[in-house]
């Protein structure tokens, strides 16, 4: 097939309106077009077909995304990742299966926008086994009023959708909590940062004990440190104390001047040492 379609090369970008627009006023494809195209595109990696295929069915990215407006993510980003998993159902499309492309490809664009939903729902990730990433998406839909599940539609919901009880309980406090800074914002308002973590949580770094574990460690790791530069060689010693030790670092050419040989060999000599020092203090 060698008919090409009144497709134009790029859409209006910088205004969703005029993007949207524009891709419902692209040309759908016949069932033999589209077969055409995806012939095109496996037996010769043909990639302005694989562009038409991808053009033609933005409409329904669109429509699909539309659907995910809900969580407070941006229209056009749920576009654009529902646009990546389309891409990848045209690439994957074989016109022998039988079925239109707009079929096959539902699959990869709502995986795609999954996908990105639960990364940026939240900062702090709501849903990562199978299960859970299965009742995010279908838990609101469950609903059948506000407030939280009565035990009898607790059990309905976790027999539709195949988990336990205590999974869908765990998924509906999940998602009916909502992120909270730290530190209350930083905006200067004392009512909101006392009810903010920064307001209750004790700072445990200034307590006396902590302090003094603190000081133990540090002084034990310098011990072992200094018994364990002890334990090298006096050039390979001076060499790691005028490099990491000394106020005023050396670099490889002062030292390979010093010693009379070149930068590469300090190198090596700091490298050796280094590995000697670490199975020291390990040991």
């Amino acid at each position: 097939m060698k008919k090409e379609l009144a497709i134009p090369a790029v859409l209006p970008t910088g205004n969703m309106d005029a993007y949207i627009s524009a891709a419902y006023q692209l040309p759908m494809l016949s069932a033999e077009e589209e077969h055409g195209l995806a012939v095109r595109l496996r037996d010769n990696n043909d990639l302005e077909a694989a562009r038409l295929l991808v053009l033609s069915h933005l409409r329904f990215v669109i429509k699909i995304a539309r659907g995910y407006s809900g969580y407070g993510l941006a229209l056009p980003d749920l576009i654009q990742e529902g646009t990546v998993g389309l891409m990848k159902a045209v690439r994957r499309f074989d016109p022998d299966l039988g079925v239109r492309l707009v079929s096959f490809a539902v699959h990869w664009i709502k995986a795609e926008i999954h996908e990105f939903v639960l990364r940026n729902w939240r900062i702090v990730k709501v849903a990562t086994t199978k299960s859970q990433r299965k009742l995010f998406f279908n838990l609101r839909s469950s609903k059948k009023r506000l407030g939280w599940f009565s035990k009898d539609e607790v059990e309905d919901v976790a027999e539709q959708l195949g988990v336990k009880p205590e999974t869908v309980l765990q998924m509906e406090a999940r998602m009916s909590n909502h992120d909270l800074a730290f530190d209350g914002g930083g905006n200067g308002d004392d009512d909101l940062t006392a009810t903010s973590p920064a307001g209750y949580i004790p700072d445990m770094r200034m307590e006396p004990s902590t302090q003094l574990e603190r000081s133990d460690t540090e002084q034990r790791e310098k011990e072992r440190l200094y018994a364990a530069l002890d334990e090298l060689d006096e050039r390979s010693r001076s060499i790691l104390e005028s490099r990491w030790l000394s106020e005023n670092k050396a670099t490889l050419h002062q030292l390979a001047d010093r010693y009379g040989v070149s930068a590469e060999r300090i190198r090596q000599i700091e490298k050796s040492a280094m590995e000697k020092l670490k199975g020291y203090i390990n040991a």
